[in-house]
């Protein structure tokens, strides 16, 4: 059987109630301290009130009853009657330690401490002894300490019995407090349990504490990169199905009509040709799932020439598309006085300025395509074809719009750049004619500049 689960509220108030209790614990400690030491401090006044009051009443008698040297009894003097009410313990004694006179109820054990001026404790009695200053005779009053003891655990119950009493009041108390003012976590709680893949809206509590509205900030954090990599996973599988849908349709017939009719090398290079087109879509779907996924970008030093020239490589590689490139760089003291540096991820933009230049390739009817790198921390690709209008131009950063209806293109490149530059808080500029120009087509990348 499995035991219930401790409440927020209940830990809460456990811990409260245990703290209250050692924190007033103490404090009983010290006002009984206190208490003790001032009711110890008021009989001790008075003590040497009494005595003061009663040295000349019981010298009075002692004179007024002349006994014989030879008589040893001490001489017995009754209370008077302004003490009628207490019973007052003293005796007077001379100086050889002989008691002169004492009252009806004093007993010799009361008086067992030296004779000396002062207050002095036995087992059971507190004394105070004065000296009279003119003759060599000692009044000792003595005081029971019981009583004293009686009184300060008196004032200790006083004070427990009340405390005991309210303890499981304190306890109810605080157990309400501590549930409503935790009701915000229920809140909390039930917003959080609502949140699944179709419902991934920022939580809004109503005036939460500063903690709740800290951990409700970092939680719709949480939320909007779910949110994100949710909305790459479906953006994904939508342009999958967009994207591949033909190649693979004409790649099977291809091959079906060569299965049919005989292997035809025609049909052969066609299915060729569509798993090529195939493989070139798989490779972009994947550079859009990367620059769109919430996953971060290094923020590195990098080197815009050589950025550029890594890129180039690959397309110097091909006797086609390197007839039609051109890289123009700084000079090499323009370099040295000033390196074009850039803060980013080198394989983003690498992947950002790759399709830039197959989008040049592909879209400039085979005009020439300058890839420029600078003056500052950009990067320009421009080239001379026939350039695009004013409405196709907004159009461009949108999946799947391609330049020309009658142009083969994946309308994914310039989707991917646009993602990639954002990440990278760049600016992503296109324009068509460029400035100066007749016509032709222009894509920049204005990056953060490097260290």
């Amino acid at each position: 059987m499995n035991r219930r689960r401790d409440t927020l509220a209940g830990r809460l108030t456990k811990t409260l109630i245990l703290w209250v209790g050692c924190v007033w614990l103490l404090c009983l400690l010290a006002v009984v301290w206190y208490t003790g030491r001032e009711i110890n401090y008021n009989f001790d006044n008075e003590l040497v009130e009494v005595s003061h009051r009663m040295f000349d009443i019981a010298l009075d008698h002692l004179d007024e009853t002349r006994k014989p040297a030879s008589e040893q009894k001490p001489l017995i003097i009754p209370g008077p009657g302004s003490f009628a009410d207490a019973e007052v313990y003293y005796r007077l004694v001379s100086s050889d330690n002989k008691v002169l006179a004492q009252s009806e109820e004093a007993r010799d054990p009361m008086f067992d401490v030296s004779l000396a001026p002062g207050f002095e404790n036995n087992r059971e009695w507190r004394v105070y002894t004065q000296r009279h200053p003119t003759r060599g005779i000692f009044l000792q009053v003595a005081d029971p300490l019981e009583e004293r003891s009686e009184t300060v655990n008196r004032t200790l119950l006083g004070l427990i019995v009340p405390f005991l009493v309210l303890l499981p009041a304190l306890a109810w108390l605080l157990r309400r407090i501590a549930r409503q003012e935790l009701r915000v976590l229920d809140d909390l709680s039930g917003e959080i349990a609502k949140r699944d893949g179709r419902q991934l809206e920022p939580i809004q509590l109503t005036t939460p504490p500063r903690e709740i509205a800290q951990v409700q900030e970092h939680m719709n954090r949480l939320l909007d990169r779910l949110s994100q990599a949710l909305d790459v996973e479906r953006a994904l599988a939508a342009n999958a199905a967009h994207e591949l849908r033909t190649p693979l349709t004409a790649a099977r017939l291809r091959l079906q009509t060569a299965l049919e009719h005989g292997l035809d090398h025609a049909d052969v290079e066609a299915a060729i040709a569509s798993l090529q087109t195939l493989s070139q879509r798989t490779e972009k779907l994947l550079q859009l799932s990367r620059a769109e996924s919430s996953a971060p970008f290094t923020r590195d030093s990098i080197d815009l020439v050589k950025l550029a020239t890594t890129v180039m490589r690959e397309f110097w590689l091909d006797d086609e598309a390197s007839a039609r490139i051109e890289l123009i760089t700084p000079s090499a003291a323009e370099l040295a006085a000033k390196p074009l540096t850039c803060k980013g991820d080198f394989d983003a933009l690498a992947i950002a300025l790759r399709n830039l230049v197959e989008n040049a390739l592909a879209y400039s009817n085979a005009e020439n395509i300058e890839i420029i790198v600078g003056p500052h921390s950009e990067l320009t690709v421009r080239d001379d074809g026939q350039g695009v209008t004013p409405e196709q131009l907004d159009k461009l950063k949108h999946r799947h719009v391609r330049q020309s209806a009658q142009r083969t293109g994946y309308g994914l490149g310039l989707s991917i750049v646009s993602s990639i530059a954002q990440k990278h808080d760049a600016q992503f500029l296109l324009s068509s004619p460029p400035q100066g120009q007749a016509h032709g087509f222009e894509a920049r990348l204005v990056l953060q500049p490097g260290d």
